[in-house]
């Protein structure tokens, strides 16, 4: 009996104790290509990576950043006249004729649809001249426009070159901001369109086969595939449902039904964890005598389960999954001292200070280990 309420005294005192929540832990995921990055587009969040930060070569994937680049710099309607040095270019190709008179716009088309690397390097010559001065270009647009610093091009099309490289982090950000252009998205959607060249009169199909329809996908809003040799299958992805934009960079898989599956397992996965929140222009935050706030709305990616807002002493506030991990972080403005330094969970309105008393908890646990006391002492005297 002795043994019997000292269990029960134990199991009162357990849960008299304040809950501490474990956070709920992400599911793993098992992707099989060596280095993957998923971002929401809207946002700059990124959701999951894996070596995303890994020097990796992208093959065709490089032809985003070389649209974007031609969209922006170039006019749409001029005729680029082929070169012999783009008709003699190797790999996937529209089969240009030399001499052959294309629009850019139309170039760029058969670039992202079908891939064609003389496409590319019509381009190139036109923006620039010449292959060496598009590649010092196109890496300071990148640098400088893009904002992405570990990427270094050599030519547009993504033929292998040792110095030819990315990271799926980069190639993500490359894609964010070419996203942003109706142009790009319009052709970067695109599943099938005529072409009508000297020597190849045909339908161009997507090669991305979400894109085609061949891999049925119903948010995919975009796509572009790669493969040379030394970077194995690459596959970059854009997709959007009702309240996310996303982007999922896939690279060096083994099969093409490697980079597919790893695609959509990123994709489900983040339509599914994951939501948009607004937090109001004017909202305030205290830490260390100090009040920072929003100076506009911003709108921020939560995990539908329970996550945390933090913000530092220099005002940065860091938007964190259920695993601690930073999603995305925002810098508010410095408005005027205040005493209150709190941590603010996502899931809730209203704002929790980051340490609490638990002398509460000690007044309830009193009196109850008093009474097993007294209750065990007379059991012992009735003895």
């Amino acid at each position: 009996m002795r043994e019997t309420t000292i269990a029960i005294c134990f199991v009162l005192l357990l849960f008299s104790f304040p809950a501490i929540s474990k956070a709920t832990e992400s599911r793993e995921l098992d992707l099989i290509s060596e280095a993957v990055f998923l971002l929401d587009s809207d946002t700059g969040a990124v959701l999951f990576e894996k070596n995303g930060y890994k020097k990796m070569y992208p093959a065709s994937l490089t032809k985003i950043a070389t649209a974007i680049y031609a969209i922006e710099k170039g006019n749409l309607d001029d005729i680029i006249t082929v070169s012999e040095n783009a008709y003699a270019t190797e790999g996937t190709r529209v089969y240009l004729e030399q001499g052959e008179q294309v629009t850019l716009r139309h170039l760029i088309d058969g670039m992202l649809i079908n891939s064609g690397n003389d496409a590319a390097i019509a381009i190139a010559e036109y923006l620039d001249g010449s292959i060496d001065e598009f590649e010092q270009n196109i890496n300071q647009f990148l640098k400088e426009k893009v904002n992405v610093h570990s990427t270094h091009f050599k030519n547009p099309n993504g033929l292998f070159h040792k110095d030819h490289y990315t990271t799926a982090n980069d190639l993500a950000l490359i894609t964010k901001y070419a996203m942003q252009n109706e142009i790009f998205r319009e052709i970067f959607g695109t599943d099938e369109l005529k072409w009508d060249g000297l020597s190849w009169d045909t339908t161009l199909v997507s090669h991305h086969q979400m894109v085609n329809g061949s891999r049925p996908y119903d948010k995919v809003t975009g796509g572009k595939t790669g493969f040379v040799n030394e970077s194995k299958q690459t596959l970059a992805t854009t997709a959007a449902n009702e309240e996310l934009s996303l982007i999922a960079i896939v690279l060096k898989g083994n099969y093409k039904r490697d980079v597919y599956n790893d695609t959509k397992e990123l994709l489900e996965y983040g339509f599914n964890q994951y939501t948009h929140k607004v937090i109001p222009a004017g909202k305030s935050f205290f830490v260390k005598g100090t009040t920072y706030e929003t100076m506009q709305e911003e709108k921020i990616t939560v995990p539908h389960t329970k996550g945390e807002e933090e913000v530092t002493s220099s005002g940065l506030l860091m938007i964190e999954n259920d695993n601690g991990d930073i999603l995305q972080s925002i810098q508010l403005a410095k408005v005027m001292p205040a005493e209150e330094t709190f941590k603010e969970e996502i899931t809730e309105d209203v704002v929790k200070d980051e340490k609490k008393s638990s002398f509460p908890g000690i007044i309830f646990i009193l009196p109850i280990a008093l009474g097993c006391i007294f209750f065990m002492k007379r059991r012992v005297i009735k003895r």
